[in-house]
């Protein structure tokens, strides 16, 4: 099986790649969605999250922009969270790639925005990296309504540069021309690993 590692930092479309790849018939695992999910009510990783970061949670639920207040201003804090959150991601990631595997799939994708940085391109056989300039990538997560524009850079200063991820891809997307001409990318993309 193909294993397809799908990245790109904060607000370069991820989402509109890994639809693309869903709409193709291959299984996508979303990074994002997983951590969520650990965080979420009755998440596996809510106890030691709440140990970790006190004030964070409170009555089973995460108040998650205190958790970004606090890792965002604090390299320690995030390396803390990372040491939480990393190690149960790639669990369900494994299980992921395993079902896959038993369902005779022959292509997978792992959407995953920190691939690069973890080095997670180890375990892929294609790095798909999504890429849009700066100005789009801002404007696209301000539009989200849940983050300051000194949050945002906060964010993208933590994440590779765009133009590093880019060195290290087999298959550049970029996005921020138009939305037509991402998914004709993308499609070639499919075609090609089909």
């Amino acid at each position: 099986m193909v294993i397809i590692g799908l990245t790109g930092g904060i607000g370069m479309g991820k989402s509109t790649a890994a639809a693309a790849f869903r709409r193709a018939g291959f299984p996508v695992f979303d990074a994002d969605a997983a951590v969520h999910r650990l965080q979420g009510p009755g998440g596996r990783a809510l106890a030691a999250i709440g140990a970790a970061f006190a004030g964070t949670v409170v009555d089973g639920v995460l108040d998650r922009a205190a958790l970004r207040g606090i890792v965002l201003k604090d390299s320690d804090a995030l390396l803390r969270l990372e040491r939480i959150l990393h190690p149960l991601v790639r669990a369900e990631e494994r299980r992921f790639l395993a079902q896959a595997r038993r369902s005779g799939r022959r292509a997978a994708v792992l959407d995953v925005p920190l691939l690069l940085e973890t080095g997670g391109q180890k375990r892929v056989d294609r790095v798909v990296v999504v890429s849009a300039p700066r100005a789009v990538q801002i404007q696209r997560v301000r539009s989200r309504g849940k983050m300051s524009l000194q949050q945002i850079e906060a964010v993208i200063a933590r994440q590779m540069p765009d133009r590093e991820k880019r060195r290290h891809a087999d298959h550049v997307v970029r996005t921020g021309l138009s939305r037509h001409h991402a998914w004709r990318s993308l499609r070639r993309i499919v075609l090609g690993m089909l």
